[in-house]
């Protein structure tokens, strides 16, 4: 067998490319380990498992935790395997998208590329304003005059500024060649792996109590402020957010395939192989963190003068079971890790955009699907960076429980998002056999039950994701509030219904598909 050179491999991904109908524009210097990266630092166990730890937490408890990360992991795996397959046959940076336009034609296309945009500029959102909300307790606890001066001591405000400080940061390193993004990627892999390492060292080494198997694998939490008689049913799978939250985003395989070597190839491995080490990696880590939450009482706590970081969040658990000096290390170490996960986030949006402009999917994609002299889609960052912003304003007010809620709404728009684009291709692929033909990376004929148990997970964890998350959310409850609301339900069926109207007044009529560049 003989070794291709990088050199043959770039002229087999351009050709391959072309076949496809696209000429090579962006710069294809991207490794097969810089596209497992990128999927690997949006996935971040660093961010997911730290920042909706709480959803978990105060919605089943560590059975949510324990059994429910493990075992929805798996099916996301499955999901994983359904799209390596059509990445291996596809390999282009339109990614899920043209999958479904190529198997479903025009309509179908077009919601998939909206559902996949929509889902990954919720994720630039929820993952830049949970690496500000982290910043904000580092810099809170280093500095009495910044906690009680800056913003006038309103944390939510102080959260809000750090969060566009940290989107601008992200958006000036995204208008950098694709070998520098490559590059902090390849970092961004060691960081979690070794940071990951470090935090469960110091959970399971530095507090002086622990809990026991039977507690981390039998305890039940109901914080929701719903009734106990719906723990199974209600509140327990809206406690699965935290896993179908985290390892998610490992589509950017896909959206990178334009960049990368072999893509056939490396895109495909990308995809699953970055799922499968992150739900082992993940569950270790959140291990650790139940093993050291003795302290249940400060924990469950809404009290701010008992627990200043809010009932059930990982930092209160963190506050309680370690000194001062290791808290500052863990959130240290998990506040860098949401920065590098934001980066690679806007990265893989700004991908998709311009991919969807090049076929004019979007309005002024003349000026989208434009590339900068270092071919880097700088429009297409600045855009995706500025609705980042816009659909975090709601964060700016804060529910009854302290937390603003449309934190978990914008977790929850992001799942939905990107979980139904995928659902529509996973499903036409099984749906529609002899439309498809196969790449070098091939489930065979195992797809007949794999893609159909990947559409039914999908479908079910989106139904429990517009639901409210408490009573107070409730229209028609005695003490509903506005800042309780899941606005996921308006924002994602409101998308689909200007979606259709949409189409039938006017983009069925202009909207082919993707359009070849050759």
């Amino acid at each position: 067998m003989t070794c291709m050179s990088i050199s043959d491999m770039k002229d087999a991904d351009e050709r391959r490319l072309a076949e496809l109908g696209y000429k090579q524009e962006l710069d294809r210097s991207w490794s097969s380990f810089s596209n497992f990266a990128i999927s690997f630092s949006i996935i971040s166990i660093l961010a997911g498992c730290f920042t909706t730890f709480g959803q978990a937490w105060n919605n089943g408890g560590p059975i949510a935790i324990s059994l429910g990360w493990p075992v929805i992991s798996a099916f996301i795996l499955i999901i994983g395997f359904c799209m390596s397959e059509l990445a291996s046959a596809y390999p282009t940076s339109g990614g899920i998208y043209w999958w479904a336009s190529k198997l479903g034609g025009a309509k179908a296309g077009f919601y998939t590329g909206w559902l996949n945009l929509i889902g990954l500029l919720a994720v630039i959102a929820s993952v830049v304003y949970g690496a500000a909300s982290f910043l904000n307790v580092i810099l809170g606890s280093l500095s009495d005059s910044y906690a009680t001066g800056f913003m006038g001591g309103d944390y939510i405000k102080q959260q809000f500024a750090l969060f566009l400080l940290v989107m601008a940061l992200v958006t000036v390193l995204n208008l950098y060649s694709s070998s520098l993004l490559g590059l902090i990627n390849n970092i961004s892999v060691w960081w979690h792996v070794f940071g990951a390492a470090i935090v469960i060292v110091v959970m399971f080494v530095v507090p002086d109590k622990h809990q026991s198997l039977s507690w981390i694998f039998t305890e039940r939490i109901n914080n929701s402020g719903f009734s106990d008689n719906s723990f199974w049913f209600y509140v327990l799978p809206l406690g699965f957010l935290l896993t179908q939250y985290t390892i998610t985003g490992f589509d950017a395989s896909a959206h990178l395939a334009e960049e990368t070597h072999n893509a056939e190839m490396s895109s495909a491995r990308g995809i699953w192989q970055s799922i499968l080490y992150s739900a082992i990696g993940g569950w270790v880590l959140l291990l650790s963190f139940l093993w050291a939450a003795s302290n249940t009482d400060v924990i469950n706590s809404f009290d701010p003068a008992v627990n200043p970081f809010g009932g059930g969040s990982i930092m209160s658990v963190l506050w309680t079971a370690l000194p001062k000096g290791f808290f500052l290390l863990v959130m240290a170490i998990t506040t860098i890790g949401q920065m590098y996960c934001a980066t690679a986030c806007l990265t893989s949006c700004a991908r998709m955009m311009f991919a969807f402009s090049r076929d004019g999917a979007i309005p002024g994609s003349a000026k989208l699907s434009k590339i900068s002299s270092n071919k880097a889609p700088k429009n297409a960052v600045f855009t995706s960076a500025i609705i980042g912003i816009i659909i975090t304003l709601p964060a700016l007010w804060k529910s009854p429980t302290g937390a603003p809620t449309a934190f978990y709404a914008v977790v929850s728009v992001s799942v939905i998002g990107l979980y139904l684009a995928f659902a529509i291709p996973i499903f036409l692929r099984w749906r529609r056999p002899e439309r498809f033909t196969a790449g070098p990376w091939t489930n065979g004929n195992k797809y007949k039950w794999m893609n159909v148990l990947a559409v039914l997970e999908i479908a079910i964890v989106s139904v429990y994701f517009v639901l409210p998350f408490t009573p107070t959310g409730v229209p028609g409850n005695a003490d509903f509030t506005w800042t309780s609301v899941n606005y996921a339900p308006i924002l994602t069926f409101g998308t689909l219904i200007i979606l259709e109207i949409w189409w039938q007044l006017s983009a069925k009529k202009w909207f082919t598909g993707p359009k070849h560049t050759i």
